[in-house]
């Protein structure tokens, strides 16, 4: 499952809640006409709930959802805290040097002199962009997703490449 947000608090009264997106473009959730729900962002695959997606529109920074089945303010709130989740296979196309967060988690971590820094261990939403948290069980690097310090990210051979020192 790709963690995709987390439902932050009911808005209205028609059942609709508010959705905290981690990662851009989540305009693009619409296409999927199902939404897996968890308390648990870890929670094995039979964790997760599916609800079908009644309505998606933008709302400020964030999104609001309606789910069928969830018809009031009530019944909403019964959703708040819940992470939502996509199958692999349901989750949109992405472009070219576009990445799921969940892609990149748990890869190696080199600078441009070919020092291990460590793996990635979360993204942080820092507004004008992501950053990634590089662990080496010691030491925390904080290294902006950008392409002036990421220049080169690949999945499959489970490593990206930055141009950051370890001391720093």
């Amino acid at each position: 499952m790709i963690v995709m947000g987390r439902i932050v608090a009911p808005f209205g009264v028609q059942g609709w809640v508010k959705v905290h997106p981690f990662g851009d473009d989540p305009l693009s959730w619409r296409r999927m006409p199902r939404w897996w729900l968890s308390a648990d962002d870890t929670a094995a695959e039979t964790g997760w709930q599916a609800h079908t997606l009644r309505g998606c529109r933008q709302h400020g920074k964030g999104l609001i959802a309606a789910f069928e089945g969830i018809a009031d303010r009530n019944a909403a709130e019964t959703l708040q805290g819940q992470y939502i989740a996509a199958p692999r296979d349901a989750m949109p196309e992405i472009a070219r040097d576009e990445y799921y967060w969940a892609d990149l988690i748990g890869l190696a971590v080199v600078n441009t002199e070919g020092e291990a820094l460590g793996t990635i261990t979360t993204l942080l939403s820092a507004g004008a962009h992501e950053v990634l948290q590089v662990s080496d069980g010691t030491l925390t690097h904080l290294i902006p997703f950008v392409p002036d310090y990421v220049p080169e990210v690949d999945t499959a051979g489970g490593q990206v490449r930055v141009v950051w020192q370890k001391d720093w």
